[in-house]
């Protein structure tokens, strides 16, 4: 029987742990986050470590990955977003290596999980109610009433504006999760369905390559998408509009 194309995204244990009655044993996944994070590092650090007026590959690409953050939180979060900017410099690198370590053959995608995409966007999600909150106070909960509306409609209006603003962290975590789970799903079963057919697997090998490079555009994609709705939750925390 043919390996399923949701065998690539089973958890496995590494080493078990239990901490007080719960499961913490390190897994795959884990194991993953922690060679983004090694890999973001090193990127960085090797960037960095040799700073010239005319940069390098590493700088290169280091002070590109900077800049282009920079100015999405500067054009969407505003000036006072800029504030936040190591914050959400960091979950856009997390999401984009955590994406692209993916596309190794034989790695695992933990983007393609909804329990850490969910996680992320938990994070995201408490963090801009937070700044919200500390900033604005008891006025923050005007957020959920626009300014003129009419006082007749607060009773429909409300419960509305609270539904929209909870289900932020569910959509945000859905779309990460289902393109990536979607989009390796379809590589494995589009590769499957090459091989299968040997010599005659040319044209679907050709067409392989570019879902490849399609995903790997999806991958990078996703991570913008993910980090742009985060800058703009941010700026409506700052602003209440």
């Amino acid at each position: 029987m043919a390996e399923s194309p949701l065998e690539q995204f089973k958890i496995e244990r590494i080493a078990e742990f239990h901490i007080g009655g719960y499961d913490a044993s390190f897994t795959n996944s884990s194991l993953l986050m922690v060679i983004a994070v090694v890999a973001i590092t090193a990127f960085l650090v090797l960037g960095s470590a040799k700073s010239a007026l005319v940069p390098g590959r590493w700088q290169s690409m280091a002070e590109l990955a900077y800049e282009f953050i920079a100015n999405m939180v500067h054009e969407n979060a505003g000036t006072a977003g800029m504030k936040y900017f190591p914050w959400v410099f960091t979950i856009f690198m997390f999401v984009l290596f955590g994406n692209v370590l993916g596309m190794i053959p034989y790695s695992f995608t933990f983007t393609s999980h909804i329990v850490v995409t969910f996680a992320l966007a938990a994070m995201v999600f408490i963090t801009v109610t937070l700044v919200a909150l500390f900033r604005h106070g008891l006025h923050f909960f005007s957020f959920f009433f626009p300014h003129g509306a009419p006082v007749a409609m607060a009773p429909l209006i409300v419960p509305i504006e609270i539904l929209s603003y909870l289900s932020r962290p569910i959509s945000l975590s859905i779309r990460l999760f289902a393109n990536m789970m979607a989009g390796h799903t379809m590589l494995f079963v589009f590769g499957t369905f090459t091989v299968a057919l040997g010599v005659f697997g040319i044209a679907p090998f050709a067409v392989n390559v570019a879902l490849i490079l399609f995903e790997f555009l999806v991958a990078v994609l996703q991570a913008y998408v993910f980090t742009i709705l985060t800058c703009l939750y941010l700026k409506d925390a700052i602003e209440l509009h």
